[in-house]
């Protein structure tokens, strides 16, 4: 019986921010590696968009109007379908508050913004193994 096994598989990472601006910066931060960006405005966009995509990472800001990363990422983690997606945070605080509540939540990471685009290409793809784009 045939059994073929792909060579690599696209990714799929959902960055949720209330920045268009992050966004971007994200997505150019990304851009050589082998994914597919999915982006969400709000938590609750980010929630939505979690569950019918079905991403392999999430990106998340901790600050954002309607409902904050926070919140966002606790509603992540009591859904069966999207508790064990891997989530970074990037936010403009750097409250030890934050950090610790979301530590208590099991994030992959946290960025202070700015970022280095190359250090958060790095922590995804230690998070998740995401090949280089082909030329």
């Amino acid at each position: 019986m045939f059994n073929p096994t792909p060579t690599h598989v696209t990714r799929k990472v959902l960055t949720v921010d209330d920045s268009k601006v992050v966004r971007m910066m994200v997505k150019r931060a990304l851009q050589t590696l082998d994914c597919l960006i999915v982006e969400a405005s709000n938590g609750r966009e980010g929630l939505q968009q979690a569950e019918l995509e079905k991403p392999d990472l999430i990106l998340l800001d901790v600050t954002m109007p309607e409902m904050t990363g926070l919140e966002m990422l606790t509603q992540l983690r009591m859904n069966e379908k999207t508790k064990s997606i891997p989530v970074i945070m990037l936010t403009a605080e750097s409250g030890q508050t934050n950090i610790a509540h979301a530590d208590r939540l099991g994030i992959s990471g946290y960025f202070s913004k700015p970022f280095k685009e190359e250090h958060l290409r790095a922590k995804v793809q230690q998070v998740v193994p995401i090949h280089e784009r082909r030329s």
